[in-house]
């Protein structure tokens, strides 16, 4: 049975329910649960990869290695961690431990196995532990606040009774015991999933602000992490098991912030490696880039004629060939312009009067 939602149910009481738990597109049957984690893993996947890429130790082809490492341990130890949590409810049904699309993941199991087996794989390619941790640190956070969003889907893992207007409504079938039709819940799956997304950008701008040591980022998500789980833990009515008034995953979200503080103050002298100083890569890590052929060598220049010395003595110059040869007469002797003032008259005379 389905309870039904309406237009001021969601606006003035209920966060309402999820339409339904999958997508079928024709024989294939799609679960939302499963789909939300994996929507989650790739938006990690991708953070991951720009991150490598920006610090200068890595690529997206790394981080899509990793993270196939990486998720298969994180989900095998989720899986393995809410078994052994709540193994009572596996006793008698073994059959039922493979069945991940009903839901039951552990984050804390998860987190160990796919860190742990993450980090070794970075390793094998070349990337140091600290630098990846570092690089991963918002891209966990990242998938967690999608993947949060399959427990919806599933109306499961939701918080105690609320009349708050954001709380949330569940199916009859998933009331849990001495609750009656119609009671809104807590939405937990909402609080961490927002939670997870503040994280992210809290994480992201200490990363821009502030040069931290290798793995240092990453302990301030565990003590984040830590913390918001801690107070949500608290709110929740699906069976736990209970430690001296605190549920069992309070007392690990605890554990969480005191490992993370302990580490960022055993590493507070640490110093962020360069990227030449990376750890050289494992037998299988990516081959290194061929180095570049060597440039042919230039021809040698012929060599300069020796220029002559300074102080040699010059060659004495070449005399000036004659402009013309000799100058010619203009016109031969000038002829005097007038015959002389003094000559005697007589003789122009004479020379006149001579038959």
């Amino acid at each position: 049975m389905r309870v039904a939602t309406t237009l001021p149910d969601v606006l003035l009481g209920s966060f309402p329910g999820p339409p339904g738990n999958g997508l079928s597109i024709g024989p294939l049957e799609l679960r939302a649960y499963g789909l939300m984690i994996a929507l989650g893993v790739i938006a990690a996947v991708w953070l991951l990869g720009r991150r490598l890429e920006q610090k200068g130790f890595g690529n997206a082809d790394d981080a899509g290695s990793i993270a196939i490492w990486a998720v298969s341990a994180g989900v095998i130890g989720s899986r393995l961690y809410h078994v052994a949590t709540d193994w009572d409810r596996f006793a008698d049904d073994l059959a039922a431990i493979p069945k991940l699309w009903e839901g039951g993941l552990g984050i804390p199991g998860g987190l160990l196995a796919g860190i742990a087996v993450g980090a070794w794989r970075g390793r094998r390619r070349g990337i140091p532990m600290g630098v990846l941790l570092t690089c991963a640190a918002p891209a966990i956070p990242l998938a967690q606040a999608i993947g949060r969003w399959g427990n919806w889907f599933n109306q499961e893992l939701f918080g105690s009774a609320s009349d708050l207007p954001w709380a949330l409504r569940v199916d009859a079938e998933h009331l849990p015991v001495d609750h009656v039709p119609g009671t809104t819940f807590h939405p937990t799956f909402l609080y961490e999933s927002l939670w997870n997304l503040g994280l992210v950008g809290v994480l992201l701008w200490i990363d821009r602000r502030v040069r931290l040591g290798p793995g240092r980022l990453m302990a301030m998500y565990v003590i984040g992490y830590g913390a918001g789980r801690f107070w949500i833990e608290g709110l929740r009515i699906d069976p736990a098991h209970d430690v001296a008034g605190l549920r069992w995953n309070q007392w690990v979200a605890l554990a969480a912030i005191v490992g993370g503080a302990l580490y960022l103050l055993a590493t507070r002298h640490s110093r962020w490696p360069e990227p030449a100083a990376a750890t050289a890569a494992g037998p299988d890590a990516a081959a290194p880039d061929a180095p570049d052929a060597p440039d042919a060598p230039d021809a040698p220049d012929a060599p300069d004629a020796p220029a002559a010395p300074d102080d040699a003595p010059d060659a004495p110059d070449a005399p000036d060939a004659p402009d013309d040869g000799p100058d010619a007469p203009d016109d031969g002797p000038d002829a005097p312009d007038d015959a002389p003032d003094d000559a005697p008259a007589a003789g122009a005379a004479g020379d006149a009067d001579r038959p």
